[in-house]
């Protein structure tokens, strides 16, 4: 599965729901579009540094934005902006997880339930 960035959010909170849906996941996967919100929102170096050992302690699998998730995004910026206020974060982390055909886990689903191939599970705290 593919974590959207309240989950790991979730867990850096203390939640024993987030962390124990991790935990019992033997792959788990962040879009680097993850991985840069958590970094870009840590208050300080040490909580810099603790995000970053989190995501290798946990063996999280960085997935790059290649040229095809780009394209994905664009697009779904391009059908969902107006409509459905799509933001080209959230419209990054959607196209990973669909060029990875993997499940995307977030408790944001209103953000990504417009785009209809994406598999998504929702994350009640």
């Amino acid at each position: 599965m593919i974590y959207d960035t309240d989950i790991l959010i979730w867990v850096q909170r203390g939640n024993e729901k987030a962390a124990k849906l991790i935990e019992k996941d033997e792959e788990k996967h962040l879009s680097i579009q993850s991985y840069m919100e958590l970094l870009q929102g840590a208050k300080n170096k040490t909580h810099h540094k603790y995000i970053k050992d989190f995501v290798y302690d946990f063996e999280f699998s960085i997935l790059p934005l290649t040229e095809n998730v780009g394209h994905r995004a664009l697009i779904y910026v391009e059908e969902y902006a107006l409509s459905s206020n799509m933001r080209a974060g959230d419209a990054i982390i959607a196209a990973t997880a669909v060029e990875n055909n993997m499940i995307l886990v977030s408790g944001n689903v209103k953000h990504f339930k417009v785009v209809k191939e994406l598999q998504l599970k929702a994350f009640k705290p």
